[in-house]
């Protein structure tokens, strides 16, 4: 990890690297786009033939007869999984599903003026597919995040993807009831999921996390089939005055071993406590080849020349994991995918069964949305009746905006239907 300061000497580098990071986003998905642009349209143009083809290549896929993971499969794989496993995945998507369920979005109607109801429905999408990655280590619970607020959201159809799916994510899926499951991953089958094959029916909108190759995929296909995000490495900020080094460098370690590319920061105005941390996490990720990697890259401990900087920093940052000292600090925190407070809330408990989800914003895209959630999964229908009088209300008002804006049809629409029916009579004669 390197040790930046805000002020002093190094203040202009600090300055810009800021600014840089406050800039990340997906850029790096320039690199790719060419060879998944490919793939996309190979598979929208040959189907099966293509799909399959690349499931051969790049999925290790021996037969195409077993594209398609039977409930028997899944059911088996349940059976072989140990019973502490069984109950860890029972738990954890009760706690996923509770959460979910207070999240859900609800219907309602409201009577502004007399005679005029507004309101919403909420109704759920028709078809989502979940990409559950399965390359450096295998995510059952990222097939638990993606698919239960679905379940919650009332989609009737849930189609899940995996190249090489792991005995628990299998098993993960007869946890949940799913039926529809393929063996088959990277921008193939986001092009399957978008477009729809002679093997997988398209869907409407397709959910969770993956390599640089599925999110360039997911990217080009979000103008045809809605995505929930572009999700990039991974990202932990560790913001503190008091907290226990140890514990720091736990996190941090923790996240950084996702990926060689996680950003991984501590923002403090404690110099002392940046040196410990910096020298716990090295001492922590000795023996983890991709943590330590990822924080000799992309480690950094950002000391700031008052409180209220390391605040506007993290904000800037927008970082897909927070960690903070208190529930007071809740009060600055703007910008940020999932927070956890305190020493007593490590980060990993929300990877896998504190039940918010665990899909979530990276590049910065937490200063627009917050982590995957029940809410991706449904639409909302506003709603509005006018009874005579309320038309007569506000129809008028509406009739003369639509004037302002040149649009006589508009004006005409309103006004008709507030003549007198003599009126209407006589000009119709």
């Amino acid at each position: 990890m390197k040790l930046i300061r805000t002020e002093g000497p190094g203040a202009k580098h600090a300055a810009a690297l800021l600014q840089s990071l406050e800039q990340r986003g997906a850029s790096s998905l320039g690199s790719v786009e060419s060879a998944v642009r490919r793939i996309l349209l190979d598979v929208r143009k040959r189907g099966d033939r293509a799909l399959l083809k690349y499931a051969v290549q790049f999925d290790g896929l021996a037969d195409a007869s077993i594209l398609r993971i039977s409930t028997d499969e899944m059911s088996a794989a349940w059976d072989a999984t140990p019973q502490a496993m069984r109950s860890v995945l029972t738990t954890a998507a009760d706690q996923i599903r509770a959460f979910a369920v207070n999240q859900l979005p609800a219907s309602w109607s409201d009577s502004p003026i007399p005679g005029l109801m507004t309101g919403q429905l909420v109704r759920h999408l028709a078809a989502v597919g979940c990409y559950v990655p399965s390359g450096r280590h295998p995510l059952p619970s990222t097939l638990l995040m993606t698919a239960i607020p679905a379940q919650v959201a009332g989609v009737p159809r849930i189609v899940v993807v995996s190249p090489k799916p792991a005995r628990e994510t299998l098993a993960a899926a007869h946890l949940l009831g799913i039926s529809e499951f393929y063996r088959v991953g990277g921008a193939h089958s986001i092009a399957a999921l978008a477009y729809g094959t002679q093997s997988i029916a398209r869907v409407d909108k397709i959910a969770g996390p993956g390599n640089l190759y599925v999110t360039a995929a997911k990217r080009l296909v979000a103008f045809e089939c809605a995505i929930d995000m572009l999700a990039g490495p991974t990202e932990i900020v560790v913001t503190s005055e008091t907290g226990n080094p140890a514990d720091i460098a736990a996190d941090l370690v923790a996240q950084a071993e996702h990926d060689p590319e996680t950003l991984a920061i501590f923002v403090t105005t404690q110099l002392a406590l940046a040196k410990q941390v910096i020298a716990e996490a090295k001492t922590q990720s000795r023996g983890n080849a991709v943590a330590a990697q990822s924080l000799m890259r992309n480690g950094l401990a950002i000391v700031a020349s008052s409180v209220d900087e390391a605040h506007a920093i993290t904000n800037r940052l927008a970082p897909e994991h927070l960690t903070i000292d208190s529930s007071g600090d809740l009060e600055w925190v703007q910008n940020a995918g999932s927070v956890f407070i305190g020493r007593w809330s490590p980060q990993p408990m929300g990877d896998y069964i504190s039940g918010p989800n665990h899909t979530l914003p990276t590049g910065g895209l937490a200063r627009v949305r917050g982590g995957l959630s029940v809410n991706d999964f449904v639409k909302l229908i506003t709603v509005q009746q006018y009874s005579k009088t309320a038309l007569h209300t506000l129809g008028p008002k509406a009739a003369l905006l639509a004037d302002a804006e040149g649009l006589t049809g508009h004006a005409a629409a309103i006004r008709t239907r507030m003549r007198k029916p003599a009126e209407k009579g006589r000009r119709n004669g």
